[in-house]
């Protein structure tokens, strides 16, 4: 048991002594100039584009609701089945409607009938000219001529007063009842007009039975069926109109300036791989979310064939007339060490490690605001061996291209 120990212990010796030796000669070969490739921190003028990430929407949705009560006898559509406007979807009986309507029309009949009218359209021209106020009017006109002859008679001294006071009192009495008679038709009138709406109402109501399309589209969702009793309010059918879709889009509060209605909008679909669908800006928030200091862009896509599902979610690369000159490296140039992004500029095949603010990205290059400048020379190979003041030497060869 001692002997295995002993042996344990040497052997340990022997690999420390050895990991010892590795790591001495490692530090003997880093001490020379590390070879790199380097590349130029080069300026360029580019034109801007808008690039974000968004989601589909139908153009029109609607909920389409009960407006009366009853029980739903007929549905004659079904999820996504394409509707075209004023197409009836839902039928609600409307035998009560009926019977009530029926009898609205009749009292409305007796009514008009009361003033001398015989459809509901016509209109008195003169409550005068009706027949109750023409019928007391007769009566007053009477009484008036009879008033005056027993005032006449009186006068030559042939008449009694008493027929005078009783033609008098006749003929009040009879000025009374033509205005009462005038009072009654302008009431009876009111009540026509009142009638009428009730009746309008009613018709809407019938009408209402019939649940139609409020616009072309499909049906997204069907929420009812037949012997369904419904009560006012209760959804039906929700249509979504597809052949034009919006685009929402989140756009960076900094590119504000760029955006403007009518921009062309290309848009990409992981599910149309190779595809590239066109649409136009068309609607621009005028607020920025505080929080995500960004705004809303809208943009309209064409969807003729209802390839496109609202929901999708969606690339858009909107091209703007903005030009700027900016600087430009290549990405490989660029290491994320510790939360920062780093560039090794060398000088004097001297290494000076730079922290960087980065910009957009162009194919295999990428945009610096800030940390360089234009002229400078960039580590592109050994960047994890590289630190401030590591000394370099610098490679012959393309080095954008890695030749």
């Amino acid at each position: 048991m001692k002997r295995i120990f002993a042996t344990v212990i040497v052997t340990a010796v022997l690999f420390s002594a050895g990991c010892s030796k590795t790591k001495t000669i490692l530090a003997k070969q880093d001490t020379g100039p590390i070879s790199i490739r380097v590349a130029p921190v080069q300026a360029r003028d580019i034109q801007r584009t808008v690039e974000s990430v968004g989601t589909l929407f139908p153009f029109d949705e609607a909920v389409i609701s009960a407006e009366i009560e009853g029980r739903v006898d007929e549905v004659k559509v079904d999820l996504g089945d394409p509707v075209a406007l004023g197409q009836v979807m839902v039928h609600i009986q409307d035998e009560e409607q009926r019977y009530l309507l029926a009898q609205m029309e009749a009292q409305l009949r007796q009514s008009l009938e009361r003033v001398g009218l015989k459809n509901e359209n016509d209109k008195v021209k003169d409550i005068r000219d009706t027949p109750e106020p023409r019928r007391v009017h007769a009566d007053l006109v009477d009484s008036e001529q009879k008033f005056n002859r027993a005032k006449n008679l009186v006068s030559q001294g042939i008449g009694s007063m008493a027929d005078l006071d009783q033609a008098e009192a006749r003929f009040r009495a009879m000025q009374a009842t033509y205005d009462s008679s005038l009072t009654s038709v302008r009431t009876l009138l009111q009540d026509i007009d009142r009638s009428r709406a009730q009746l309008d109402l009613q018709r809407k109501k019938l009408r209402d039975a019939t649940v139609k399309a409020a616009f072309a589209g499909s049906i997204k969702e069907r929420q009812v069926t037949v012997g369904q009793y419904v009560r006012v309010n209760t959804p039906l059918m929700t249509i979504v109109k597809t052949d034009v879709l919006r685009l929402r889009l989140e756009v960076p509060e900094r590119m504000a300036p760029w955006i403007r209605n009518g921009q062309v909008v290309d848009v990409v679909l992981e599910a149309f791989e190779g595809r590239k669908f066109r649409g136009d800006v068309w609607r621009i928030s005028p607020m920025v979310d505080q929080a995500k200091r960004t705004f809303v862009v809208e943009a309209r896509v064409e969807n003729p064939k209802n390839e496109l599902k609202p929901g999708s979610y969606a690339r858009a690369r909107v091209p703007t007339q903005k030009i700027e000159r900016i600087r430009l490296v290549p990405s490989k140039a660029v290491q994320y060490v510790f939360g920062t992004n780093k560039a090794y500029v060398v000088k004097n095949e001297v290494v000076e490690a730079r922290d960087l603010k980065l910009g957009d990205r162009f194919a295999d290059d990428v945009e610096i605001l800030e940390g360089l400048e234009e002229g400078e020379q960039v580590a592109l190979t050994q960047l994890g061996r590289l630190d401030t003041g590591s000394k370099v030497h610098i490679e012959n060869g393309d080095a954008r291209r890695g030749l």
